[in-house]
């Protein structure tokens, strides 16, 4: 079927050499790949103003008090904001939650054209160290898209980390403004650079593009690369389209699958009802197209054009739908301009399934108004233009604190400001007290003359990101492969603890790992997930030395090998089961499912197995489990390397409540015993333990 959304009024793009199919193909896919940086770019960009915002959270769940009377260091999202940092944290919350959205999006859309997406690459990315490199002080450059100092009114703007202060809320509104805003504000000397139009001439793979320009620009060169019409009467996007399947036919069988396939490989987070229509009352976006459903090519690409237009819509680019609707009228000859069809709200998330979702709990774990929801729903009728704008009022009211302010007048961490009404210290008294995580907290910034300490917390930011952007490398190419949820919060969490502890940004561009350090060998080693816990006899080390940096993670799903999990959260021995509070209270909720024993953290038989927070919080407690499971832990021995096969020997008891570190340390003393070897006193915990808070 001849397409009618395609551009035909270009004769650049008809009737195109055939020998031009295979590098039109690579560059299409390396536009897509630019695409997946814009939004990627974004995200701990946000992330890190987001977590400057000075203030404290609560960590409850359903039906426990185990943090009761309890705060800890970092803002959170708030039912009912009291004052501006709230607002302003609710607000960006909205815009960090729809990149991730965006995200989602574009990587449906690469998958539909063919191409697997990356999200651990240059530019952004150094591959092996995970350091971000995009982001300077010095640097002007907005990747692959424009150099502020091309424009007008934006060329004291750098692309930098920082607090959430006026500069930084400016660089948003740069990224987020309209396609016509954008294009107006370059340099009429310097458009000659933003001007090169699809199919680029002499480009070949491995060349980086012509920068756009624009975010909407570059959603228009796309356009132009679909649009390609050869001598042979194929186009561009009907190559695609069809190798797109095909790739996720060769993908589901070999994953086992029997499932029959009839598009390229879409991934729902935002929407579950668009692939398993079981799942409709789920779909926080119902009205919004996030993945492609149709099997036809002209009713996929008509999605394609809508899933565009709900990125720009909501955020940057904004107008360039109408831009290439325009085109694609005037080249056809029609008398009524094509338009999408437009439904009140329909790029807002439903309030009622936000609520369903992502419930909140008061100390006590009793339901409370939604966090979340609140946020989410009240911003999601603002654009992230809109939404920035309130933000950068607030910062010019004065209202706005952040935690290098909080430093720069000299206050100090104090046992009172960790605690709310209702805190005991002898309900839980092997929890680490008040003053005890307030002292830890003292003393990582007093005790770093060398920075040391900053460089770990920043580098173990970096990881937790590194702990998403690695699982999405998987996730948006195996079908069976899940979102790593929990690994978003930690993300959160860690960037946060920074900023209280130190006052300074979080320095992502350092690596995992610094210069000198040796690489990661699972063949050589079997590396440990908290301190004290090492079982391979080859690393001789300081009997309290942690987990190597580079492994530190924030979730099961970027856990990657034996040895190396530290959960808070159940997981069966025999695999399965979320990680995050509401995942593993409702895979433990089956009625009558048998799912014990359990994978003992730092003890676990392989990767995801024993997952979560690495290293072990000093506060992490095991929560409680339905029958007719049993509080039970399935022990590991490891054989020799290369392979350290795991055999499992006996079965250790635990309880509600106990502490996540205790229970690995039993694991750990019992594996010992079995080899003949003497059990170490159990070191008390560091101060990187301490003010870690627990995973929930």
């Amino acid at each position: 079927m001849k397409t009618t959304l395609l551009f035909t009024d270009d004769n650049r793009l008809m009737k195109r050499p055939v020998s031009h199919k295979e590098v039109d193909e690579k560059a299409l896919h390396a536009l897509v790949q630019s695409a997946v940086n814009v939004e990627l770019f974004t995200i701990p960009l946000y992330m890190t103003s987001l977590y400057s915002l000075q203030g404290m959270h609560e960590i409850n769940s359903k039906d426990s008090n185990f943090y009761q009377g309890r705060m800890w260091p970092g803002m959170a999202a708030t039912a009912h904001p009291q004052n501006a940092n709230d607002k302003a944290f609710n607000a960006v919350f909205s815009v960090f939650v729809a990149e991730m959205l965006h995200l989602q999006i574009i990587s449906n859309l690469a998958n539909v054209v063919g191409y697997e997406p990356k999200f651990t690459s240059e530019p952004l990315q150094d591959e092996h160290t995970f350091a971000w490199k995009c982001y300077s002080p010095d640097s002007s450059v907005l990747p692959g898209i424009l150099d502020f100092k091309d424009t007008i009114k934006s060329t004291n703007i750098k692309v930098k980390l920082g607090p959430m202060d006026e500069d930084q809320c400016n660089l948003f509104l740069a990224i987020e403004q309209t396609e016509k805003a954008a294009l107006s504000d370059i340099d009429p000397a310097k458009k000659h650079l933003y001007e090169h139009k699809a199919p680029y001439q002499n480009w070949k793979e491995g060349d980086p593009l012509p920068m756009f320009g624009s975010i909407g620009n570059m959603y228009l060169q796309l356009w132009n690369y679909l649009s390609i019409e050869y001598a042979d009467g194929t186009t561009l996007w009907g190559i695609v389209f069809k190798k797109g399947l095909e790739k996720a036919k060769e993908k589901s069988a070999k994953s086992g699958s029997k499932q029959v396939i009839t598009t390229a490989l879409q991934k729902e987070v935002f929407n579950p009802g668009r692939l398993d229509k079981t799942k409709k009352a789920s779909d926080e976006y119902p009205l919004m197209p996030t993945s492609i459903e149709h099997t036809e090519s002209e009713k996929a690409l008509s999605d394609v054009l809508h899933m565009i237009n709900g990125i720009t819509d909501q955020g940057e680019g904004g107008g360039v739908i109408e831009h290439i609707l325009a085109r694609v009228s005037k080249s056809r000859n029609l008398q009524t301009q094509l338009t999408l069809t437009a439904v009140k709200d329909q790029f807002r998330p439903s309030c009622p399934v936000l609520r369903n979702k992502y419930p909140s709990y008061n100390a006590t774990g009793q339901q409370i108004d939604s966090a979340k929801a609140e946020a989410r729903g009240h911003f999601g009728g603002m654009d992230h233009f809109e939404t920035f704008q309130y933000v950068l009022k607030l910062i010019k009211s004065g209202e706005i604190f952040t935690w290098d302010q909080w430093h720069a007048k000299g206050n100090k961490w104090s046992a009172k400001l960790l605690e709310t009404v209702g805190y005991d210290p002898k309900r839980y008294p092997n929890l680490p007290s008040s003053q005890e995580i307030a002292d830890a907290l003292n003393r990582l910034k007093q005790n770093d003359a060398d920075g040391k300490n900053y460089d770990l917390f920043s580098r173990t930011s970096t990881g937790a990101i590194a702990g998403v952007t690695r699982v999405l490398n998987d996730y948006f190419q195996n079908p069976k492969t899940a979102f790593p949820y929990p690994s978003m919060g930690g993300s959160g969490d860690r960037m946060s603890i920074c900023w209280a502890i130190f006052g300074k940004i979080p320095n992502i561009a350092l690596g995992v790992t610094g210069p000198g350090d040796e690489p990661l060998n699972r063949h050589k080693h079997l590396y440990h997930a908290c301190q004290g816990l090492n079982l391979d006899e080859d690393i001789v080390r300081d009997p309290s030395t942690c987990a190597p940096p580079e492994l530190f993670h924030t979730c099961k799903g970027s856990n990657e090998c034996k040895g190396e999990g530290g959960c808070g959260f159940v997981q069966s021995a025999a695999g399965g089961g979320g990680c995050n509070g509401s995942a593993s209270y409702t895979f433990l909720q089956k009625k009558d499912d048998k799912v014990s024993p359990y994978s003992p953290p730092s003890d676990n038989s392989c990767g995801a197995l024993g997952g979560c927070a690495v290293p072990i919080s000093a506060s992490q407690m095991y929560p409680a489990i339905l029958a007719p499971n049993e509080y039970q832990m399935q022990l590991n021995d490891f054989g020799p390397k290369p392979t350290y096969q795991p055999s499992p020997f006996a079965i250790v008891n635990y309880q509600q409540g106990d502490l996540v570190y205790d229970v690995a340390w039993n694991a750990y003393a019992e594996v010992l015993k079995k080899r003949g070897k003497p059990v170490p006193p159990k070191p008390k915990p560091s101060d990187l333990r301490l003010v870690f808070p627990p995973s929930t």
